[in-house]
């Protein structure tokens, strides 16, 4: 189970980039300098929410439209490898700043906080991949929620430093940073698809 914390920990942290998620958390909550604690409790358990509802219901909801867990699998994983480009490329952080454009009076924890920030078509794809990867599915699902609330709880505390971690790194830090964890959630996409392809009797183990 230690095996698989470290590995769901790894996949949703790489995902997530909370450290990514840092000069965007500062854009949106301008104007919000008083209640910045506020907006990323309320963001964080948001998110939270969504993606165990991800964990623990994905695979059902799958069963119920006839999807199989190899090809989602498969399918996530080239999610998974396109979100890993975009990090390489930076255009996961174009992508988001364009997403994070909203007015001083909003309130920016549900959107684009909450979803699509944290909570994201990578973020929940993932969560259905490690809840559905053995065949305990209920301590499975415990052990990718805990380790999704463990990468959530780390980028509310990194929240709650911006500034002064962003003063610290600065762009070029975070930049490559970013580059970095993009690479290593190319290797993880590619482990899904392989993953996947065995599953469907593809390929051999």
């Amino acid at each position: 189970m230690l095996d698989f914390y470290i590995t769901a920990f790894v996949t949703l942290f790489l995902v997530i980039d909370p450290l990514g998620l840092l000069p965007m958390f500062i854009s949106v909550t301008q104007g919000h300098t008083q209640s910045r604690r506020k907006i990323a409790v309320r963001a964080c358990l948001i998110a939270i929410g969504i993606l165990a509802l991800f964990g623990g219901l994905g695979e059902k909801l799958l069963d119920f439209v006839g999807i199989g867990m190899p090809a989602f699998r498969i399918s996530g994983g080239l999610l998974l490898f396109l979100t890993a480009v975009e990090m390489l490329f930076n255009k996961r952080g174009q992508r988001r700043e364009e997403q994070s454009e909203v007015s001083e009076n909003d309130d920016p924890s549900v959107f684009p906080l909450a979803t699509p920030l944290i909570a994201g078509p990578g973020s929940m794809a993932s969560m259905i991949l490690l809840a559905g990867d053995k065949n305990d599915t209920f301590s499975i699902s415990l052990v990718a929620t805990a380790a999704m609330v463990s990468v959530v709880f780390i980028t509310f505390l990194l929240f709650l430093t911006s500034s002064i971690i962003e003063r610290l790194l600065g762009s070029t830090g975070i930049n490559v940073i970013s580059r970095l964890m993009g690479l290593l959630l190319a290797a993880l996409a590619v482990q899904f698809v392989v993953d996947g392809l065995h599953g469907l009797g593809v390929i051999g183990s």
